[in-house]
């Protein structure tokens, strides 16, 4: 198997609990709020008690409210790595922009975030292996 899997979509909104629920509508997906991060975790397939799934190369995702900022519409695929400060530093060698730094995900992991050179949003993620 590749490693560098995409490993989470999230989906941005401007009325991110409205969005929620039309997608859980549409396609009977348990959709949580967390406030503390206001942020609602998507699961699209049956998670483990750590929130992660449980099937091997199935992902679930988000929906958060829309950066300002950043001119973000649709999706953001993550892609999962081993070192975000090391995809941080190649990406942009191949032309990507940065367009948020590594940021911590409490008791899951960090992300970055950036636009390739067509201007695509995308972002990798890194596991914190002590919140397995």
């Amino acid at each position: 198997m590749k490693k560098n899997t995409v490993s989470h979509f999230e989906i941005y909104a401007n009325n991110p609990e409205g969005l929620a629920n039309f997608y859980t509508q549409l396609f009977d997906w348990d959709v949580q709020h967390m406030p503390e991060m206001d942020y609602r975790l998507v699961k699209s397939v049956d998670t483990g008690a750590d929130n992660r799934p449980t099937t091997v190369g199935a992902i679930n995702g988000g929906i958060a409210t829309r950066p300002q900022g950043y001119g973000v519409n649709g999706a953001v695929n993550y892609v999962m790595v081993d070192s975000i400060e090391k995809y941080v530093d190649k990406a942009q060698k191949l032309g990507a922009t940065l367009t948020k730094g590594k940021t911590a995900v409490p008791g899951m992991g960090w992300f970055a975030m950036f636009t390739d050179p067509e201007g695509n949003h995308f972002a990798v993620f890194k596991d914190d292996q002590s919140a397995k």
